[in-house]
This record gives C-alpha cells, sequence and structure tokens, in this order.
C-alpha cells in the first residue's frame, strides 16, 4: 500500500511538472485566432460602446482580433447561456454586468450559475447612475420629489429597461430608503425607457451619466441626484442621492469580463494583465472621466470577490422589494 501510495505521488509530480509548461507555453502563444466577446445586450449602450473600446486594445495589443458579438435577450439570458455553454479555451468570453449578480437571484430557473458555470477575468468599468425626472414633474430637488410622491403614493412612476436590470433595482433600492410608493414601467431595453422620459410618458428613470448626461445638460429632464459616493466630475451641480435627501444610498452600474469554467488559469491571466495594463493606462482614464465612468482594474480573484458580494448586495434589495423574475 505505501509503494503503490508512493507510486501515485510521483506520477502524479512527474505529471505537473510535465503541465505546468504547458501550460505556460499555451498562454504565451495565446491567442493564435479570432477571440470572440459575447456581449448579451442591444448595441450602443454604454457596456457595448466602452466594451468595444477594451477589444480594440486587446487586438492592437495581442496581434489578434478581439470580435465584440451582440447577442441580446432574455434579460441577457441568450447570450450568457451560449458562452456557459463555450469550449473553456479562451475563445468566447462573456461581458458582464450588474444585471448578472441580481439575475442570480431573481431568475430560478437559470440554465447556468454565474459563480459556477464562469470564472472571473476582469472587470472593465464602474459607472454612476443619475436620478432624472421629466420636466414637466413640479419638483426641481429629490425632496420635493420625495414629498410628492409620498403625497401621492402609487401615481408617480419610474421607467427602467427592464425587470432586474440595474435601473430597475436602483428604482427598488430608492423606493426602499426614501419610503415612496412609486409604480416600475419595464421596458424592453433602455431604448424606449429614454424614449419615454424624454417625452413626459413616464416620470422618473435612473440611467447612466454618460448616456443621460447630455439630455440634463440640454434641459430635457431635470437631474434630482447620482447614485455614487461622490459627485460627478460630469455633472458638478448635481449632488449625490445621499447628500440630497437619502443618506447611505449608493447604485453604481458596472461591467466585465468572464470565460466559461475550466478555462485555462494562465490564459485568465494573461488576459487579466493585458486588460489591467489597458485600464490603467493614463490615455482611457482622461478619456473615459470625461464621459463618467471610472477604469476598474483588478485581479481575477479579486473581481470574483466583486461579484460574489454584488450577488449578496443585490438579492437583499430583491427581497426586501419582492421582486421576481416570472
Amino acid at each position: 500500500m505505501i509503494v503503490t501510495m508512493r507510486f501515485a505521488l510521483l506520477l502524479a509530480l512527474f505529471t505537473a511538472s510535465l503541465v505546468a509548461p504547458a501550460a505556460k507555453a499555451l498562454a504565451q502563444d495565446y491567442p493564435t485566432r479570432i477571440v470572440h466577446i459575447i456581449a448579451p445586450y442591444g448595441p450602443g449602450g454604454p457596456s457595448d460602446v466602452f466594451s468595444r473600446i477594451v477589444a480594440q486594445k486587446l487586438s492592437d495589443n495581442l496581434k489578434q482580433g478581439f470580435v465584440v458579438e451582440n447577442r441580446p435577450g432574455a434579460s441577457t439570458m441568450i447570450g450568457t447561456d451560449a458562452v456557459a455553454k463555450a469550449a473553456p479555451d479562451g475563445y468566447t468570453l462573456l461581458i458582464i454586468s450588474q444585471t448578472h449578480a441580481t439575475n442570480e437571484s431573481l431568475v430560478a430557473n437559470k440554465p447556468f450559475q454565474l459563480m459556477r458555470d464562469f470564472t472571473p477575468v476582469s472587470p472593465i468599468y464602474a459607472g454612476d447612475l443619475v436620478m432624472v425626472v421629466h420636466k414637466s414633474v413640479p419638483v426641481k430637488t429629490l425632496k420635493e420629489f420625495i414629498a410628492l410622491a409620498k403625497a401621492k403614493p402609487g401615481t408617480l412612476n419610474y421607467a427602467s429597461s427592464g425587470t432586474g436590470s440595474q435601473y430597475h433595482l436602483a428604482g427598488e433600492l430608492f423606493k426602499t430608503m426614501s419610503g415612496t410608493d412609486i409604480v416600475h414601467v419595464p421596458y424592453k431595453g433602455s431604448t424606449g425607457a429614454r424614449n419615454d422620459i424624454l417625452g413626459g410618458q413616464v416620470e422618473m428613470m435612473f440611467d447612466t451619466i454618460a448616456t443621460m448626461g447630455p439630455s440634463v445638460e440640454a434641459g430635457l429632464v431635470r437631474a434630482l441626484g447620482t447614485t455614487g459616493e461622490e459627485r460627478s466630475p460630469i455633472l458638478p451641480d448635481v449632488p449625490t442621492i445621499s447628500e440630497a435627501g437619502v443618506p447611505g444610498f449608493r447604485a453604481s452600474g458596472w461591467v466585465g469580463i468572464v470565460a466559461p469554467a475550466a478555462t485555462p488559469k494562465p490564459i485568465v491571466e494573461r488576459l487579466n494583465a493585458e486588460i489591467r495594463k489597458i485600464l490603467s493606462s493614463i490615455e482611457i482614464k482622461e478619456s473615459w472621466a470625461k464621459q463618467g465612468v471610472t477604469p476598474l482594474p483588478m485581479t481575477a480573484p479579486e473581481f470574483g470577490a466583486f461579484i460574489g458580494a454584488e450577488i449578496d448586495k443585490w438579492a437583499k434589495v430583491a427581497q426586501t422589494a419582492g421582486v421576481k423574475i416570472n
């Protein structure tokens, strides 16, 4: 028995000595063909735009194509499931966001689990949201809006890009923390929601500063507060929601990249190192700051811990608000 155990140990060590150099060589050679990055959203939104910037930089630096492909549908389920079933070889990656974290608790019968079927690669950016109302709403401050909502419970409404989206959960967190009763109006994507807040069909909406900022500056909507810890340099005159009347409120969005589970660690580490290099560049920091987002360089394990914390946070918000996706 002792001889057999020793032989097994020696065999394992010998095998490891062969595998380690092979894995290292694999990462050094990677990529040798086009890498497909699946974005489970429609084109044109902030997650799509900034992901494409990173993909282009990866293409330039690694001398191989990194192509972003939009596969929207079913609250990110279609594109996400496709990547969960893809070969774990580093040639199919997935863009994820806060929506994926919220879906973990909202969608019971998913064909995948985020922390089981994917391995974290790297976050890309974090971006605060802005709470806006149509200019016809008779309020100028957040406290006035809260007073109006409490005086007319269940009559004001707010738009989101869909049940479980970051805009939806930000609205539910606001309702809980402000003690207001505002009706959620889900849309099939953010474009319809934005069109209707601009047209006055809905009274309120949470949206990314990068997207809604120009409409605020043009006077098409009125900004009542931003969702970060500090004021946005894009909208410096707009207070945070925390300072404007709901202390402790925070609901920033984020976007990152994951790969199918069992993707070789050396490939994950190489991708992470390259993305962190891109996000740490002065060019990206300065350019993205002007657009209201912050690069978010982390190691792969740090990103994994971040995702886990987000899943826990938004599960509690959804439970408190009674949010469900059928």
